[in-house]
């Protein structure tokens, strides 16, 4: 069990760029193709899936820095190793969903979806912070 918080550590990194991939192919469908030279305003103009890929993408690095200090402060406090191995599970479960509701364009339900993995790297924190 003590593996799998780095395993999730990882798996939320790709879960990060996985979105972009798809907001990358909407900017080379683009009828001007790539920008490579103003990408990000590109990105703001995109529409639909390609859109909804790109902020999946952006919201994915808002989330994991709470969770990747929550995993690393419970490591470093002597957490019970379970305890961390089944919040990490959760929020990369969380994380999936979220991101399969925000493809999808299932806004309230990724809303919630976003809070429970938000609470999952919150419960880390809380944990770190009683040792």
């Amino acid at each position: 069990m003590a593996s799998v918080p780095y395993i999730c550590l990882c798996l939320a990194v790709v879960l990060i760029y996985g979105p972009r991939f798809l907001g990358f192919g909407a900017q080379l469908r683009q009828p001007e193709g790539l920008d490579n030279a103003y990408p990000r305003a590109q990105q703001a103009r995109l529409t639909g899936l390609g859109a909804r890929a790109q902020s999946a993408h952006m919201n994915g690095f808002e989330a994991f820095g709470p969770f990747a200090v929550g995993v690393l402060a419970c490591e470093a406090r002597g957490v019970d190793a379970g305890r961390i191995a089944w919040l990490s599970i959760a929020f990369v479960v969380f994380r999936s969903i979220y991101i399969g509701l925000y493809l999808g364009n299932v806004p309230t339900a990724r809303t919630v979806v976003w809070a429970l993995g938000l609470g999952a790297a919150s419960a880390l924190l809380v944990l770190a912070a009683l040792g």
